[in-house]
C-alpha cells in the first residue's frame, strides 16, 4: 500500500515514530529507517500491515516500509 503523510515522534514509553496520513489515519512506524525518522517531514512511502506484531506503544496499525519516494 502507498500512503502520503506527515512523520510524527511519539514521546509514550522508549517513544516511537508514526506516519499521519493525509486521511488522517495513525501508523506506528516498524524499524523505519534513520533518514525519514524527522518529527514533521511530508512523505510518501510504500509498506505493508504487519498484524503479526505487538508494541508497547500499541498507536495504531504497525506499517513496515519497504520503499520511501
Amino acid at each position: 500500500m502507498k500512503i502520503k503523510g506527515e512523520i510524527k515522534y511519539q514521546s509514550i514509553g522508549v517513544g516511537a515514530w508514526t506516519l499521519v496520513s493525509d486521511t488522517g489515519e495513525v501508523y506506528e512506524l516498524y524499524k523505519p529507517p534513520l533518514n525519514i525518522c524527522q518529527d514533521g517531514l511530508k512523505i510518501e512511502i510504500q509498506g505493508i500491515i504487519r498484524d503479526d506484531i505487538m508494541t508497547t506503544a500499541m498507536l495504531g496499525k504497525i506499517l513496515e516500509i519497504s520503499k520511501v519516494y
